[in-house]
């Protein structure tokens, strides 16, 4: 009987280091038919082969060439279906959407709908979600709400990463340089040290030169380089065949600057990327014209352990985790130069500067799990455990009057302490040879208090808090079923949740403190869907996945206006609906083809859902509420950076020469239309991006050298903007090319 092993969609990107079959050989060469994919969607191991799921492999070779020339996890965007990825920040500060739903929010306590989890423990605060990926042996992305197996706050979905065991004996050392002088190392070294001792480095580290010339100043290139450093070290301890300590530390140290923006990138009444008119006014990706400071640091540490203890029938886990960071980041908001009431300014209308930094000085989140999960591989197949997770986080946010002033002229500072605790259980039960049958359950208690001081505007304008908490049981229900041995069916019905919310922004214009103060209540998404899995002779994979949900009390972030806001309202609805569609084929032995494809439909539905409009001067395409001039309905509006369409393709081919092979691999993503904010308008939305890349060398068991591309075609498109007092904007990757050395030992 084919067992179906997950109780949600998941999408497996089955990967290892850069060490692993891909680096000796493409996956097009590696055997007669298409490999196994290993996933971990229910807390298993198990062969995805046998799991109808809606499954995107990608392959040692994908990985590769997404990580080519220092990308980020940004770089996973498009890569599967219904998966997006932007940033505001950068590298620093990831916001992810699965299956259109996420959180525009670019506060440093904002909430997001998709959970990050690293080795089995759930990244809350957008500052740990940018944590570099390397060495992994597996990533996964699981689509639509689960409620039962994983952390908290996933009622879009989770990206799930684990890194290299210390047992692993896949040792390697790769090193890329390219343009802008982009310079990528990493390492993965490890193995047995006794018979019950193992232990792995690994490490890796990225920089760029500045390539981005700031007109305003002298000299060229002052903007957007980085240097990156990312490390984890791991010892195993195995004293019997039957318990396993492994306990794991991590670091990472950043230093850039924060994210380039562009005054007026729009011209206004469209979309286009094109010139304003006035001083410095053409669009160029690679220049600016800004008078403000700039810089980004960030900081991060973790340790973690996690323990594994066969009691014969069942294995006892427990997994406890510390991660600490520490932020700053400074930009010029305006994007430009001067204002409209000084000598000069630009490009384009620049009413007033702006200029502000967000810090976090302190951030520690602790979180244990402990699960007891059944060992058979038979008949009733059962886990359950407890989940605690606890967070304190300082925010100090700073506003500066003049683009150089050192001192601010606006403080805000905030103090917010989270705590959840979950009760979870699960089961699944072969009520055939081909009929199975999973149930899970988890009750989810949350709470949380923000206090906030803020000095400055107007005088002192004093405190204030405030506390939400609720407390919500989430289910899940899936059928599945064999139909034959290659094709497997299921149908799933699921209720996720997402605790409450607070977000304290500093605005420039309130009559009182709560004023700038904004919760929103729980949000809750009931989930249908339904999907096959077909395996076509052994050379052809198709998955299919359709589903529909309803998204209640659905939480969204009012993101700019004139007082550059972040307001949390409750949507009474959000309806959505969609496909997505998997296919891999290897037609002759040295050459592997994948494709996907997705449709998302994720609109409001709340004829009561008003929110002021743009503060940059963008032209607003919603109706206006009666009697209220710049409040407009978001009312069957798509959600921010959700498009509808997104595909992916792959090509790989391997000549045998030698002891290796000649190969070349070819990675393409395609995305419609998106729009940036709640609201619809001309300007702040971009039509479509198509990004490609190209990765072609040789490579043996011992040594692999390739030349690589990204963003082949240098596409420049806007991914995101800035609606404050112009209209700004900031644009994807240029094209990156260089030469990659890797060996293996």
């Amino acid at each position: 009987m084919r067992t179906f092993a997950s109780s949600f969609v998941a999408i497996a990107i089955a990967t290892t280091s850069f060490a692993t079959p891909a680096f000796a050989q493409t996956e097009a060469a590696a055997d007669e038919g298409l490999g196994e994919i290993v996933v971990t969607a229910q807390r298993r191991e198990e062969n995805l082969q046998d799991v109808p799921l809606s499954v995107d492999v990608v392959s040692g070779d994908k990985l590769a060439a997404i990580n080519s020339g220092g990308g980020d996890i940004r770089a996973f965007a498009g890569r599967v279906p219904s998966l997006n990825i932007e940033s505001s920040f950068g590298r620093t500060f990831p916001r992810f959407y699965i299956r259109g739903l996420g959180n525009t929010d670019f506060d440093l306590n904002a909430s997001q709908p998709v959970s990050l989890v690293y080795d089995d423990v759930v990244l809350e605060n957008p500052i740990l979600k940018g944590f570099p990926v390397f060495d992994v042996a597996r990533v996964e992305v699981l689509r639509g709400p689960q409620g039962t197996l994983f952390g908290r706050n996933t009622p879009a979905g989770i990206v799930k990463f684990e890194s290299a065991r210390p047992d692993s004996t896949s040792n390697y050392l790769k090193g890329s340089f390219g343009r802008f002088n982009s310079l990528a190392l990493e390492t993965g070294i490890g193995g047995q040290l006794s018979d019950s001792l193992s232990a792995r480095f690994s490490g890796q580290y990225q920089r760029r030169s500045d390539w981005v010339d700031n007109i305003a100043e002298p000299g060229k290139n002052d903007l957007e380089g980085y240097s990156d450093i990312a490390l984890r070290g791991q010892v195993q301890f195995a004293p019997t065949e039957d318990i396993k300590l492994r306990v794991a530390g991590q670091y990472r140290d950043f230093k850039g600057t924060a994210r380039v923006f562009h005054a007026n990138m729009f011209v206004p009444g469209s979309n286009d990327l094109s010139g304003v008119g006035g001083v410095g006014s053409d669009f160029e990706r690679d220049k600016v014209w800004t008078d403000g400071i700039n810089f980004q640091r960030l900081k991060l540490a973790s340790i973690s352990s996690t323990l594994e203890w066969d009691l014969g029938p069942a294995t006892l886990t427990s997994v406890t985790a510390w991660w600490m960071g520490k932020y700053r980041s400074r930009g010029d908001i305006d994007g430009g130069f001067g204002a409209a009431f000084l000598p000069v300014s630009g490009p384009g209308f620049i009413p007033f500067p702006a200029q502000s930094r967000d810090d976090v000085p302190d951030l520690d989140q602790v979180t244990q799990e402990v699960r007891l999960s059944s060992n058979n591989d038979e008949g009733l197949k059962w886990q359950a455990g407890v989940f605690y997770f606890d967070e304190d986080l300082a925010i100090a946010s700073f506003n500066y009057d003049n683009p150089q002033d050192t001192n601010a002229s606006v403080t805000a500072l905030q103090q917010q302490n989270s705590k959840a605790w979950g009760v979870f259980g699960s089961l699944t039960y072969p009520v055939s040879e081909q009929l199975a049958l999973t149930a899970g359950v988890r009750y989810n208690n949350d709470k949380r208090r923000l206090d906030v001081g803020r000095t400055g505007f107007f005088g002192a304008i004093g405190t204030g808090f405030a506390r939400v908490k609720d407390d919500n049981l989430t289910w899940d229900l899936s059928a599945t079923y064999a139909a034959t041995d290659d094709i497997n069916l299921y149908a799933r019905v699921a209720k996720g949740y997402r605790a409450p919310s607070i977000q304290g922004r500093a605005l420039f214009v309130f009559t009182t403190v709560q004023d700038a103060i904004s919760t929103a209540d729980s949000e809750t998404i009931l989930s249908f869907e339904g999907g096959v899995k077909a395996n076509l002779g052994g050379r052809s994979r198709f998955n299919l996945s359709i589903f529909k949900y309803d998204l209640k009390d659905a939480q969204l972030t009012a993101v700019g206006g004139t007082s550059n806001a972040a307001t949390l309202i409750n949507a009474d609805k959000v309806d959505g609906y969609g496909f997505e569609a998997e296919f891999e084929t290897r037609p002759v032995d040295n050459l592997v083809l994948t494709a996907g494809l997705s449709y998302n439909r994720a609109k409001i539905d709340d004829p009561n859902a008003f929110i002021t409009g743009c503060g940059g001067g963008c032209t607003v395409t919603d109706p206006v509420r009666a009697g209220s001039p710049g409040i407009y309905s978001i009312d069957g509006n798509q959600l921010p950076q959700a498009p509808k369409w997104s595909a992916n393709w792959t090509a790989g081919y391997g000549v045998p020469m030698g002891n290796g092979e000649l190969y070349a691999f070819t990675d393409w993503a395609y995305r419609s239309k998106v729009n940036f904010f709640l609201y619809t308008s001309e300007e702040f939305n971009d039509d479509h991006m198509l990004e490609g890349g190209l990765r072609a060398g040789y490579r043996s068991d011992r040594v692999d050298i390739a030349a690589f591309v990204r963003n082949i075609t240098n596409d420049v498109s806007a991914v995101g903007g800035i609606d404050f007092n112009n209209l700004t904007g900031f644009v994807n990757e240029p094209r990156i090319w260089g030469l990659e050395l890797g060996l293996k030992f």
